[in-house]
């Protein structure tokens, strides 16, 4: 689950984690009044959208118009404000549509010295969390790690003992970090370790962490989500969630209980089980197609839920075909027909359908489908099948 940078930076605040004074305004006069009670003589406004890259990102029907911009006054902090909310900012993140702008956070000016990079991810392949840090701070990580990875250094840590005192010292060493600034790292960075640990976060990103005049270590920016299979010990973190930020159709399949992920292709995939789901996208792309999205309905899915898939596929234009993929193994193959065959008497297929059906029941399975007035696309192996939905897709 991702939360905007406002809300990100409040959790800051509560760990005791430095961050800028801001305030959150969804108004032109709101940002023109936060301008005003945070004393100036300069602030930034800044576009709140789940998306990286808001600086750089430009309003789509105004190109000359940034996501994050400096002012110098109340009255241009409520222009600003004015030429951001309720348009689209379009970022390297966003895509060509863009992201409707709803509410600013105007901030405080900062006295930058220095601009690094920190952020803390899960390492699945060491099996611990893993603290990253960089001298490039604001620039775009993954261009970083391309161009110059032996300017990001790594400290991993166990997640009950956290980030270590030595791990600091070699960290700021690495950075050039030194006197005052030292201690004001150490806080930084143990703290930040611990609410990643804490709220089971999956990322928290902060890009730049600035060294300011004074030696001080500030979040300038954050970016933090969570793992969303650890909500339900947070009830709290449930409640930052915005869906107006979320894709609608994923929204939808998440309450029906289904892994859903919009993509870019036409082709509908319906599969049980993550990997089967990567391994048909990957053969729909080896034979010339392009995956409309990654649907996985889980093992034990009932009519209810698989009908649910078929209006969530169905529901988006660009579908041209859809694929359904089962290998039965919790999940009988006469369920998955059953469900098809009640799917199609609810919602109706308006493209091809072609469906591969193996393990548990399968003869039965495609028995009933073949003995149905359906018209469905048979195949007999996930090479046919992709064969078949491509061609049919076509």
């Amino acid at each position: 689950m991702k939360i905007h940078e406002y809300q990100a930076k409040q959790l800051l605040r509560d760990a005791k984690i430095a961050v800028p004074e801001s305030i959150v305004a969804r108004s032109a006069a709101e940002a023109a009044d936060a301008f005003t009670k945070l004393g100036g003589p300069i602030a930034v406004v800044k576009a709140q959208i789940h998306a990286g890259g808001r600086g750089k990102g430009t309003i789509k029907s105004n190109p000359e118009q940034h996501g994050v911009q400096l002012v110098k006054s109340a009255d241009e902090a409520s222009t600003v404000a004015e030429s951001l909310l309720g348009k689209e900012l379009v970022t390297i993140q966003t895509g060509p549509a863009g992201k409707q702008v709803q509410q600013v956070l105007v901030e405080a000016g900062c006295d930058i010295a220095r601009e690094l990079y920190l952020g803390i991810v899960v390492d699945r392949a060491g099996g611990l969390p893993v603290l990253m840090v960089s001298s490039e701070g604001g620039m775009n990580i993954e261009e970083v790690a391309a161009k110059t990875p032996e300017l990001i250094f790594k400290e991993h840590f166990h997640p009950d003992k956290g980030l270590q005192t030595a791990q600091v010292a070699i960290l700021c060493q690495k950075l050039d970090i030194t006197g005052d600034s030292v201690k004001s790292a150490e806080h930084f960075m143990t703290s930040l370790c611990k609410l990643f640990v804490d709220l089971d976060c999956s990322i928290a990103e902060i890009n730049p962490l600035v060294v300011t005049g004074s030696g001080d270590i500030i979040a300038l920016d954050a970016k933090i989500t969570f793992d969303d299979n650890a909500l339900f010990r947070h009830k709290e973190l449930e409640e930052l969630r915005d869906l107006s930020e979320e894709d609608p159709a994923e929204v939808r399949a998440g309450e029906a209980g289904l892994s859903y992920v919009q993509l870019e292709g036409n082709i509908g995939c319906l599969v049980n089980g993550a990997g089967l789901a990567m391994s048909t996208m990957d053969l729909i792309k080896l034979h010339g197609g392009e995956p409309a999205n990654f649907l996985d309905v889980g093992g034990s899915a009932g009519v209810e839920q698989v009908t649910e898939a078929f209006r969530i596929l169905l529901g988006d234009k660009e579908v041209k075909a859809v694929l359904v993929n089962i290998f039965g193994g919790i999940m009988r193959c006469t369920t998955i027909a059953n469900a098809i065959l009640e799917a199609y008497k609810q919602v109706g297929f308006n493209v091809p359908l072609v469906v591969r059906l193996e393990g548990t029941e399968v003869k039965e399975g495609r028995k009933l489908l073949a003995e149905s007035d359906v018209d469905i696309i048979a195949a007999t192996d996930l090479t046919d099948a992709a064969n078949k939905v491509v061609a049919a897709a076509s």
